[in-house]
């Protein structure tokens, strides 16, 4: 845990000495279907130990494993499943709970998720999933019926709900977010826009400040221009994710997202069969990089891959360097990579001298 923090030098010799770059918080990543090969929502206890003890060297402390669109019944018993291996993990990055991204989102807006399972967020649907105790995050179409009912129910059980994959109004992302969603999940893909006279999601998403929305800055998801845009309109607000698939950190080939196939290209994100953006192959500290290389402020750039996250999901201990923190921490180099990480005070990744 982190009991002081100060300015200049120690009075004695340091325990490490970072010549360059900076020490920021531990990275957190709020969407992540997947890495090193493995699809997080199948993956059995050995691949969530290589996922788990890898991701530190992107820089990533804590995380949400994402698990994407499937019959209701099959996420919850993935999600116990999952609850059930937990404990027997090694230590490394911390599972901040479950990402569940669908069923209940748009056919119209589905992008690399299975239409055939897609449903509306019945009473009984949402109960089903809350009984497992690992869903932390929601994300779902407010146009689908019963929506807003589930927003409040899973408000008030402590989830944070995200309004995504939707071809809602802005109006109607209004009325998610007075129902208790705050976030949007990967803002301009996957839903309506900002059209000048049908303002969609993202306009929601950019004006209103009850709204976080999730960027995932690999510069082919959302251009320089637009994620310049998503700054400067809600700098703040916005929080970097991956989305990242089981293909990132993987050389090109066929790997799996949700059960189907998806294909990584030599260069840009991995696709489906028909050329749907299928997740992506971005490290959290190259998303970094990237917001820098658009000027944007690295102090806000840090902010939205650390405190933003951990505080919408309640998680006070990390994300940040101060008295009483979780000691997360990660030294990114001057290419704004992770050069070594810290989780709990104990070097999990990399050198220093």
């Amino acid at each position: 845990m982190i009991t002081e923090v100060g300015e200049g030098r120690p009075p004695g010799v340091p325990d490490a000495d970072l010549g360059e770059g900076l020490l920021a918080p531990g990275l957190v990543d709020l969407q992540v279907n997947g890495f090193f090969g493995y699809d997080m929502v199948d993956a059995d206890v050995d691949q969530w130990r290589t996922v788990v003890s890898r991701l530190p060297e992107t820089g990533v402390t804590a995380f949400m494993p994402t698990f994407i669109t499937a019959p209701v019944q099959v996420q919850a018993q993935a999600l116990l499943r999952t609850r059930d291996l937990l404990p027997d993990l090694a230590s490394g990055t911390k599972v901040l709970g479950v990402h569940l991204e669908g069923p209940f989102l748009s056919e119209k807006r589905k992008g690399a998720h299975n239409a055939a399972y897609l449903t509306d967020p019945t009473p009984e649907a949402i109960a089903t999933l809350l009984e497992t105790g690992l869903v932390k995050l929601v994300t779902l179409a407010p146009e689908r019926d019963g929506a807003l009912e589930a927003i409040r129910t899973l408000d008030a059980a402590g989830v944070l709900v995200s309004v995504g994959h939707s071809d809602a109004s802005a109006a109607q992302t209004a009325a998610a977010a007075d129902a208790g969603a705050r976030m949007v999940t990967h803002i301009f893909n996957a839903q309506s826009g900002v059209g000048h006279r049908d303002p969609g999601v993202a306009t929601q998403a950019l004006i209103d400040r009850r709204l976080h929305p999730g960027l995932i800055l690999d510069l082919h998801h959302v251009s320089p221009e637009a994620a310049k845009l998503v700054f400067q309109a809600a700098g703040g607000r916005v929080l970097l994710v991956t989305d990242a698939a089981s293909s990132a950190g993987m050389p090109p080939g066929t790997y799996e997202l949700g059960g189907e196939p998806i294909t990584m290209p030599e260069q840009g994100p991995p696709l489906r069969a028909d050329g749907t953006l299928a997740g992506s192959g971005l490290r959290l500290d190259e998303a970094l990089g990237n917001a820098a290389a658009l000027g944007i402020d690295t102090a806000t750039a840090v902010d939205a891959a650390t405190r933003v996250p951990a505080d919408l999901v309640g998680r006070a201990d990390i994300g940040r360097i101060a008295p009483g923190a979780a000691a997360d921490l990660v030294w990114l180099g001057p290419d704004h990579r992770a050069h070594a990480t810290w989780i709990n005070g104990q070097k999990v990744f990399g050198g220093g001298s």
